[in-house]
């Protein structure tokens, strides 16, 4: 007699579909667990077509700034040639990058945006069972893609003022441990690694295990102590550097990131990544925002958001807000259990924030006005409670 928990050689197995999150459907289809249970990536909220134009949309780390006229002018041309698959690997971007930067071009990977290049190293060197240790809180999307590639991610708390622990990183690498992550300036709390603090952690990773610095954010830092990942790839063959042109490049919606490492390593990487990955106009974009000209407007812009963010911080300490070091374009308010309520406040105000829910406010630095507003709406709420 066959167990009814087990259905009889080569016949279905009849148990009914798992229950999908709210309003999801749910299939018969067997998903692996893991995938399953991933949690959603939640992405900043956006106002409804009605109340755009009244709404101050800080709830995703965007440059309140439009791309630059060349790179539009690009973009244009480029579309007419969308019959046309582009450079498989981005040739052409790579090469520019490659010149940016002085390394190889055999050193540079390009893909959809660096979120999907972090997938790809991570599909290239962890299996089932492998542990990616990262740092807690940062971007939400490091623990889902660590289980995507069928990994386990290692959440190393931040230290009390929402710094990179950089000893307890370390001390959390095991012989199962394949990567080290870090993100600097961080998401969403906005600290940086120092030079010293960087070297450190590079230094003291296995050679075998990868360590993957995030530097995003890093055109919004002024800080003279910062690091740069860059400067250290000479003497780490194990580290990866991530970029990309969403945030000081104005390119948010053109999905453009890049990866600078070893060439062995970034061959791997290019191996599992989806072909022709970034799109023809986004290709031409980068390529065009590469340029010298554009290049010193996006450092002008770059440094007008970090004062505008150091001003409107500096702002809110005033009005007794506790915020932690802000080194990229946005900064932090860890309310804790208040979370939501805070960003309901903002909400009323008519300004979207992006909530982590029990932990914090991440508010992403707007045009002049709308950092008016947010300072109104913090010492309204601020003065309340």
């Amino acid at each position: 007699m066959t167990s009814s928990a087990t259905p009889p050689t080569g016949q279905p197995d009849q148990t009914a579909p798992a229950p999908g999150p709210d309003n999801e459907p749910t299939t018969t289809v067997r998903i692996r667990p893991d995938v399953a249970a991933l949690p959603a990536y939640v992405p900043g909220a956006r106002p409804d077509a009605a109340g755009a134009v009244k709404i101050a949309k800080l709830s995703s780390n965007e440059l309140p700034f439009p791309p630059q006229d060349a790179v539009v002018e690009a973009i244009t041309r480029a579309v007419a040639g969308v019959n046309r698959y582009p450079e498989m690997t981005g040739e052409t971007l790579t090469q520019a990058l490659a010149h940016r930067w002085d390394v190889e071009v055999e050193q540079v990977v390009v893909g959809n945006g660096s979120v999907a290049l972090i997938q790809h190293l991570l599909d290239a060197v962890c299996q089932p069972g492998d542990e990616v240790v990262i740092p807690w809180r940062s971007f939400e999307a490091y623990p889902i893609c660590v289980a995507v590639a069928g990994a386990r991610a290692v959440r190393v708390p931040l230290t009390p003022d929402a710094r990179h622990d950089v000893p307890a990183m370390l001390a959390a690498i095991t012989p199962r441990t394949r990567v080290v992550m870090a993100c600097t300036p961080n998401n969403p709390t906005g600290t940086i690694l120092t030079a010293r603090e960087l070297a450190e952690l590079v230094a003291g990773v296995p050679r075998d295990v990868v360590v993957l610095v995030d530097e995003a954010y890093l055109d919004f830092v002024t800080a003279p102590e910062v690091g740069d990942a860059l400067t250290l790839l000479a003497g780490a063959p194990n580290l990866v550097v991530s970029r990309t042109f969403s945030k000081a490049h104005a390119l948010a919606g053109m999905r453009v990131g890049y990866l600078v490492c070893e060439p062995g390593l970034a061959a791997a990487i290019r191996s599992v990544a989806t072909p022709f990955g970034v799109n023809l106009p986004a290709q031409t974009a980068a390529v065009a925002a590469l340029g010298q000209t554009e290049l010193g407007r996006t450092a002008e812009r770059s440094a007008a958001v970090a004062a505008e963010r150091d001003r409107v911080v500096a702002s809110l300490r005033t009005q007794g807000w506790e915020v932690p070091e802000a080194h990229g374009n946005f900064f932090w308010l860890g309310v804790g259990e208040e979370t939501m309520a805070l960003a309901e406040h903002f909400r009323a105000a008519g300004i979207l924030v992006r909530p982590f829910a029990g932990e914090g406010v991440r508010v992403s630095i707007g045009t002049t006005s709308d950092n008016e507003r947010v300072l109104a709406a913090a010492a309204a709420w601020h003065g309340a409670h």
